[in-house]
């Protein structure tokens, strides 16, 4: 989401909202963002586990706290200091309204916590990671 959004800020479309009617503080859906470097992370220290013998075991992974679709482009706007055209739709079938990850369990079993916790940063690496490049990974 955080890259669509950076794309239309960039002025690559517009970035679409869908359903501004659910039963959230500004009407849009409430996620649980974080950052693809903590993803990595969670893997690496997965990974890292099964190769000292640990068990194979799932993991939710999230900031724990909810984050609307509507800051999201707020964040974007704010980092970016520039304007992300929105068009806005009927809610998607199925998309519920909060989705929160409870990543308490890798937390205590292996330690794990995000290090780019709020979205202004999470955004800000994104926006730095689209401007060295432009036209996507692998390219100039």
């Amino acid at each position: 989401m955080v890259p669509r959004a950076i794309d239309a800020a960039l002025g690559r479309g517009t970035f679409a909202i869908f359903g501004q009617d659910y039963d959230t503080p500004d009407g849009t859906c409430l996620r649980d963002y974080v950052h693809v470097t903590d993803l990595a992370t969670a893997h690496v220290l997965a990974l890292e586990s099964l190769r000292a013998g640990g068990d194979s075991a799932a993991y939710n992974l999230g900031n724990g706290r909810p984050t609307s679709v509507r800051e999201v482009v707020d964040a974007v706007e704010r980092v970016t200091g520039r304007k992300v055209p929105v068009t806005a739709g009927p809610r998607r079938t199925g998309d519920p309204g909060v989705l929160l990850a409870s990543s308490g369990r890798i937390r205590t079993s292996l330690g794990w916590s995000p290090r780019y916790e709020p979205l202004d940063v999470i955004v800000e690496t994104a926006w730095r990671w689209r401007e060295a490049h432009p036209a996507g990974y692998g390219k100039q």
